[in-house]
């Protein structure tokens, strides 16, 4: 059995229209309502709404990325309980509309973080790009955290020095844009209201995190497992602490503490080459054999490291992650499951047309129509190959 070749859409404002999409060779949509406010229930008719729009282009809307988990959960303040609920009633409303794959993710405060969203590659293409010094300026010089400077190494610290002192007023509104960027379609969050969220997360350290995930896994799995949904939590992006804040899905000791805490079918992982690649501790072949037939959800992106720990995302079949080993390994679980697990190709370049048209970062429409050509030809070569 093969994996399902998916796509990632942002809904109606999207530039990428479900008309293109149907013609990449995707059958499904990854998507979510991202109008409304996170924490508020998802209304079957909206949810009804949505996936009718997507069918109407001969689409399927397979997975939900992400029914945002509200951060009054994740640092157990406020009215977290009654959100707890509220994220309950939304499992059962996509059960009702027979969507039955859930992404989220349980990163504090901010989502993915990137510092260059136009990042040059050799061949004239543009890529996401991550890179510490200029985090590092960012969160030293401009958001101008408590005891920042404590996170860096000295090396670091240099460098963003120097790169303040020469960065006009624009770049540095520039880099604050992209740092602060988020999911598309969102609300944008502002260096003030960063600081304030940074303030609510000062007592909580990575055990308290933890104790805060198992217990929303402990009310959310129960009720995902008897409506027949598979939850996928995202890895944290990139794998690793920033400004301070702890990340508790990032190696495989997150992975084992998070499949053991609550040892359901239910609760399992969407397994991201990027997220996890980007940490040279991670060794991903064996985080698949790790989550096994707890991956429901896959992302297939490659990144490329330097000396530093700076990346930018790659090709899809060229970077630091060895993707033949890892889509083959994956393929091995898919053999134990009844049901096709859904991936999509994780972002893309910017690229040919598109270089010339506005598109959400990462995702523009021919950087990832070539990603899933080249996952898709790898799958079929991996699979013939192996009689799958």
């Amino acid at each position: 059995m093969q994996l399902k070749q998916t796509w990632r859409w942002f809904g109606p404002g999207d530039p990428v229209i479900l008309k293109d999409i149907l013609q990449t060779g995707a059958t499904g949509i990854v998507t979510a309502l991202h109008h409304i406010p996170h924490g508020d229930v998802w209304p079957v008719e909206e949810i009804n709404k949505r996936k009718d729009i997507i069918a109407a282009e001969g689409l399927v809307w397979d997975v939900v990325e992400s029914v945002t988990v509200h951060e009054a959960i994740k640092t157990q303040t406020g009215d977290y309980k009654k959100y707890v609920e509220q994220y309950k009633q939304t499992l059962r409303n996509l059960a009702e509309c027979n969507i039955k794959t859930v992404t989220y993710n349980f990163m504090p405060v901010t989502d993915w973080t990137r510092t260059n969203l136009d990042y040059p590659m050799p061949d004239g293409s543009k890529a996401l790009y991550f890179n510490w010094f200029d985090l590092a300026v960012f969160d030293i010089y401009i958001l101008k955290r408590k005891n920042a400077a404590n996170d860096y190494t000295e090396t670091i610290l240099k460098e963003a020095e120097d790169r303040f002192k020469k960065y006009s007023q624009q770049q540095l509104t520039e880099l604050s844009n992209v740092i602060l960027f988020g999911i598309p379609g969102e609300k944008k969050v502002t260096v003030d209201a960063l600081k304030d969220s940074l303030e609510t997360y000062s007592n909580i350290n990575h055990a308290i995190l933890r104790e805060h995930l198992k217990y929303f896994l402990e009310q959310v799995t129960p009720v995902a497992a008897e409506e027949g949904i598979k939850l996928a939590i995202h890895p944290d992006d990139p794998p690793f602490d920033v400004f301070g804040l702890p990340r508790i899905v990032s190696n495989a000791n997150d992975v084992n503490y998070i499949l053991s805490s609550v040892n359901n079918a239910a609760n399992g992982f969407c397994f991201c080459t990027g997220s996890f690649g980007a940490g040279i501790h991670n060794n991903l072949v064996e985080m698949v054999k790790q989550i096994n037939t707890r991956i429901h959800f896959v992302h297939l992106r490659n990144t490329k490291r330097d000396n530093h720990g700076n990346f930018y995302e790659a090709d899809h079949l060229n970077g630091d992650t060895d993707m033949y080993a890892v889509m083959k390994e994956i393929l091995s679980v898919q053999q134990k499951i009844d049901t096709s697990i859904p991936f999509r190709p994780d972002h893309g370049h910017a690229m040919l047309d598109d270089m010339d048209k506005v598109t959400n970062p990462g995702y523009s429409c021919i950087g990832r129509m070539r990603g899933l050509a080249e996952l898709r030809g790898l799958m079929l070569g991996i699979s013939r190959n192996n009689g799958w």
